[in-house]
């Protein structure tokens, strides 16, 4: 099965769709505007139900095939949120809200998801239910978190959840996954190190936290290069260092560095806690300062479930003729909540050459949404066939 002919058709109006999220874009559970809109657009469809303020300011629609004798419900899921990012592109139809901006794609993967959503429910050549889930706050939120805390799961009684993201430099349309671990837990941390500050031309009456941090950034690289398994993946990075001073001739008293820790595996993902703390104390020490450190679970690693995982790779075949195997990715992605919730699995649609996403100059492209809808249309179709 190509892309279906519905979709080609409703090119113009989907599109149409995008480029006015892209326009208004909202972030985290700020979604107030866009789920309205996802709402109307769901309503308008003729949904069978449309609940909205799940995990805040979530949507889900529910459209029934001709039979739900079968008794099954899958949830297909599309993010909402924009990034603080102030958009560059010079589009037309560009951002109006200074410092926000679609720059991941959530406004073509919402859009996509309301096109399968139109066609199914003028369809409805399926047996069993479909729940169609719109979600706020991907972007750090935990939003996907908060819909499954919500009850979502359990309301609707969906037994499998699929979700699709973009991806710029994979063909246009073309489709990528990969079973088992696929997007990395993404966990954070504050260091806080504490010495004697004084004058920089007296060093040797100061403990310099300066120096005690630099010393840090290095000795945490080792967590990678000599306390993790080689052919494990994890990456420790140290994305700011903060210090209390602000003078050429003063060293400060205290500094506060802050940075990301990624992995695949919930072992490792341990070990690299317990060394940061273990290191930083150690290194302060060392020093004859201080240090604390504060330690924030993120996303937990996302988990494509095998069958699911193969159904899935099945139907983009379908549509595109190919789906490879995707690359692991240390970014982080919070439809794992609801893949933890849930057997289900997650695939990326090429975007073409286009600027990569969380670039100022990124942008969605609008030839991907056939094979996008298409994708979502048949995931339930084949799913859950009539008849």
């Amino acid at each position: 099965m190509p892309i279906k002919n519905r979709f080609a058709e409703l090119l113009p109006e989907v599109t149409a769709w995008r480029r006015d999220l892209h326009e208004n874009p909202e972030i985290l559970f700020e979604t107030h505007r866009t789920s309205a809109v996802v709402a109307e657009r769901l309503r308008e469809f003729g949904c069978d139900e449309v609940v909205t303020g799940l995990g805040r300011t979530g949507v889900v629609g529910i459209i029934k095939g001709k039979s739900t004798a079968s008794g099954r419900c899958i949830g297909l899921r599309a993010d909402m949120d924009a990034l603080p990012i102030h958009e560059e592109t010079g589009l037309d139809y560009a951002s109006k809200t200074p410092g926000a901006m679609h720059a991941c794609g959530h406004d073509g993967h919402t859009a996509m998801l309301l096109g399968a959503a139109k066609y199914l429910a003028e369809t409805r050549n399926f047996d069993g239910t479909v729940a169609i889930i719109f979600q706020p706050a991907e972007e750090g939120g935990g939003g996907g978190r908060e819909m499954v805390d919500d009850g979502m799961m359990e309301r609707f009684g969906i037994q499998e959840v699929y979700g699709m993201h973009n991806w710029p430099g994979m063909p246009t349309g073309a489709f990528a996954i990969r079973s088992g671990p696929f997007f990395a837990a993404t966990d954070q941390f504050d260091i806080y190190l504490t010495g004697k500050g004084g004058h920089a031309a007296k060093p040797q009456d100061t403990v310099d936290p300066v120096v005690m941090g630099s010393h840090l950034v290095l000795a945490l690289q080792t967590i990678a290069s000599r306390n993790a398994d080689p052919v494990k993946q994890v990456v420790v990075s140290v994305t700011a260092m903060h210090s209390a001073g602000e003078a050429y001739n003063v060293i400060p008293e205290k500094i506060h560095l802050r940075g990301t820790v990624r992995t695949l595996d919930p072992d490792l993902r341990e070990l690299a806690e317990a060394r940061i703390t273990a290191i930083a104390t150690a290194t302060a020490e060392g020093f004859g300062g201080q240090a604390e450190v504060q330690y924030h679970h993120g996303y937990p690693v996302m988990i494509n479930s095998e069958e699911q995982t193969e159904f899935a790779a099945e139907v983009a075949r379908a549509v595109s003729g190919d789906c490879v195997e995707a690359p692991l990715i240390m970014g982080g992605e919070d439809f794992a909540f609801m893949l933890n919730s849930r057997p289900g699995a997650y695939i990326l649609v090429g975007n073409g050459d286009s600027a990569g996403v969380h670039h100022p100059k990124y942008n969605f492209n609008d030839e991907a949404i056939p094979a996008g809808c298409s994708w979502w249309a048949e995931i339930v179709e084949r799913r859950m066939a009539a008849g």
